[in-house]
């Protein structure tokens, strides 16, 4: 079927900033005392907002992070993007052939307006997204599994929730998209096809975004 709306997550699908955030993060926590590796970082926390860290190093050891572990955890991280962040292959081709078809499309990040900013012009996609095309769980409250984000999205937008859908690659974004009524493409470069269960189709290339879109390139 045809879409109305494509709702993109942020890092991992427009931006290639997983493997930077997630080096960042897992060496942090493991300077903290909280000893964290890359894999564990992306199991855990790929797709979610900052307070799942918060949540999950507290309900494990007890201990609360520092209070300026967010400033510090953001500005290690946008040096990061400063330095060496790039937009997933394809990704730009993809946008313009849903412009040249008329085709809405958003994005709705678990990250914050902020850090979504600093990464789209550090890779050079701020020119693609209109600042009320741009959700972030700082709107709502919640970050994914929570659907708040995905409905506040097509809400926003003016379409319903079963005419989009979601671009993700983590399963805690798959699982919000479904619980929101919506379509899911899962994006397999970083999480295999066996961890995205439920989508609704799945890819490893964004070059295969556009036939599943049903798009002309």
């Amino acid at each position: 079927m045809g879409y109305d709306l494509v709702i993109f997550d942020n890092d991992g699908v427009l931006v290639d900033s997983e493997p930077l955030a997630n080096s960042i993060l897992a060496g942090y926590l493991t300077e903290l005392g909280h000893p964290t590796s890359y894999e564990e970082s992306l199991r855990d926390y790929m797709g979610a907002a900052v307070h799942r860290v918060h949540d999950l190093v507290l309900e494990r050891t007890g201990e609360r992070l520092p209070a300026d572990f967010d400033e510090t955890l953001y500005a290690r991280t946008f040096a990061a993007f400063e330095r060496d962040l790039k937009p997933v292959p394809g990704v730009e081709e993809v946008l313009g052939a849903l412009t040249a078809n008329g085709v809405g499309y958003c994005l709705a990040s678990s990250s914050s307006h902020e850090r979504i900013r600093v990464g789209h012009r550090a890779a050079g996609l701020d020119g693609w997204f209109e600042e009320e095309w741009i959700f972030s769980s700082e709107d709502v409250g919640q970050g994914k599994l929570e659907p708040e984000l995905f409905l506040h999205a097509a809400r926003s937008m003016g379409v319903e929730p079963a005419r989009c859908v979601v671009v993700e690659d983590s399963p805690l974004g798959v699982q919000a998209a479904l619980a929101a009524g919506m379509d899911v493409f899962a994006f397999t470069s970083m999480v295999p096809a066996e961890q995205l269960g439920g989508a609704t189709a799945y890819f490893g290339d964004m070059k295969q975004l556009p036939g599943l879109l049903q798009l002309p390139m």
